[in-house]
C-alpha cells in the first residue's frame, strides 16, 4: 500500500537541503520525495513500505532537528474522462506546388 510521510526538517542552507533530500531518497521503498510547505521546510516522501522512524532518525543524525508531521495513505487521483476529438485527415490537405524550375532539365 502506498503511503505518504511528511517530515519537517530544520534546513539552514542549500547544502543541508540537498543532503536531506538525498537521505530521504536513499531509503528503500521511496518512489518520490519533494519539498512542501510555505517555507519549503517539509519533505513529503511517497512510496511503499517506508519506515518513518528510520527516516526521521537518519535525518536527525545527519541534518538536524526533524519532526514527523504526518503518516498516511496516498490519496488516489480521480481521473476524469477526457472528451475525444475527431480530426478529419483530409481537412488540412495542402496542394503541392510542383517541382522547382532548377530541378527540371531543359532536355
Amino acid at each position: 500500500m502506498q503511503q505518504k510521510i511528511v517530515v519537517k526538517v530544520s534546513m539552514d542552507g542549500d547544502k543541508k537541503t540537498r543532503k536531506a533530500l538525498k537521505i530521504a531518497v536513499s531509503i528503500s521503498g521511496v518512489e518520490s520525495a519533494s519539498f512542501v510547505g510555505s517555507d519549503k521546510d517539509q519533505i513529503a516522501v511517497t512510496g511503499e513500505g517506508i519506515d518513518s522512524v528510520e527516516l526521521t532518525t537518519l535525518l536527525r543524525k545527519k541534518v538536524g532537528y526533524t519532526e514527523l508531521v504526518s503518516v498516511g495513505p496516498v490519496e488516489a487521483k480521480k481521473e476524469e474522462p477526457k472528451p475525444t476529438v475527431q480530426v478529419d485527415p483530409y481537412e488540412y490537405y495542402y496542394h503541392s506546388y510542383g517541382v522547382p524550375y532548377y530541378y527540371v532539365s531543359p532536355y
